[in-house]
């Protein structure tokens, strides 16, 4: 739905090119009839911004299991079979060596093709989130690429299929981009001090959740600088503007650049920004994450060591102070490191295409 599903496909067509592989990038919401697709991500967008508790209720009764153990897929679905079929279109026009889904309605589509012998080329699941919730498995997927061990387990232990890890799909200006003029080049966009600690805080790419909090908290105390990633949300960055509370940024093609010269990232959604941030090397910190699979995810990476979870306001700016230890940011930094040193997606793509 948001741009993080798309960034992830565009990388991975970026880096599979230079083997000789041509790419078709599809957006299943373009096989719903009638614009239908554009509208469900529109009612999507509102009510991340408006009614998230609408949106938690939803996912509460259709992407997490009831059952106790690993997550079970769901039964089929009429939007499913719909997507299906013009997928199947698709395919049949122009057959593919594979399929790659970055969506999880995707993988649904997908796997049922797969599964019903429909589709005759491997369908590969590349899962884009930390806690794999159920819309992502259909056991007719031939393997799924996750983003760590233990989302492979959960995985293999819901389908039966074959799960591995691999890195993160980040576009290279992101792998520690820190150099002499990043800091100097923060702070100047922001108007910063060269002794304040700017912290950044991210909206996501539809500017959504209570990052006008976020910023308020770090105001109040005194020691950090917040500056709000606003995405193209032009009237959440007019309000934080209107505060005073904050910088606030709208869509930006240098994050790379921003995050090396960051003190540390505050997010809410678990997402691509969480992962560019690993890239970095620049710490993260989740406060207030948005309902569902945003809130699943800050708990599944503050489980596996890789940011902190603050639950409150004063939980937030210790886990920033804690951040001057030198030893536990080393200790984050090489789990993070191990993340990358997984198998790149692209390799095993094109081993699926043989």
């Amino acid at each position: 739905m948001g741009a993080g599903h798309d960034a992830v496909a565009g990388e991975l067509e970026r880096r599979v090119a230079p083997h000789g592989v041509e790419v078709s990038v599809v957006d299943v919401l373009d096989l719903v009839p009638l614009r239908l697709g554009h509208a469900l991500r529109r009612a999507y967008a509102g009510t991340m911004r408006s009614a998230p508790w609408l949106y938690a209720a939803v996912y509460r009764a259709f992407f997490v299991s009831r059952r106790p153990g690993p997550p079970h897929p769901p039964p089929p679905s009429p939007l499913t079979a719909l997507i299906a079929a013009r997928l199947e279109r698709r395919v049949r026009e122009l057959p593919p060596d594979a399929v790659v889904s970055t969506f999880h309605v995707a993988a649904q589509a997908a796997g049922r093709l797969r599964g019903a012998g429909r589709l005759d080329a491997p369908s590969l699941v590349l899962v884009t989130d930390f806690a794999v919730h159920r819309m992502w498995l259909h056991p007719g997927n031939d393997r799924y690429l996750c983003p760590d061990e233990t989302a492979a387990r959960t995985v293999t232990a819901a389908t039966g299929r074959p799960a591995v890890r691999c890195a993160p799909l980040v576009p290279p200006r992101f792998r520690r981009p820190g150099g002499p003029d990043d800091g100097a080049r923060l702070r100047k966009v922001v108007g910063a001090g060269p002794d304040e600690r700017v912290v950044l805080i991210s909206a996501g790419a539809w500017g959504v959740g209570r990052v006008v909090e976020a910023a308020g908290v770090l105001s109040a105390s005194g020691r950090y600088r917040p500056v709000v990633l606003c995405g193209r949300n032009g009237r959440l960055r007019a309000r934080i503007l209107g505060t005073g509370l904050a910088p606030a940024l709208g869509w930006r093609d240098d994050v790379a650049q921003l995050m090396a010269g960051a003190y540390a990232l505050v997010d809410n959604a678990a997402g691509m920004t969480c992962r560019e941030a690993f890239a970095c090397g620049l710490p993260v910190i989740s406060y207030r994450p948005i309902p569902g699979h945003g809130r699943d995810g800050a708990r599944a990476m503050a489980r596996g060591g890789l940011s902190v979870y603050a639950h409150s306001p004063a939980e937030l700016v210790q886990a920033l102070d804690r951040l001057k230890d030198d030893a536990l940011r080393r200790t984050r930094a090489a789990r993070v490191d191990a993340l990358f040193s997984a198998e790149p997606a692209e390799s095993a793509v094109c081993a699926a295409i043989g």
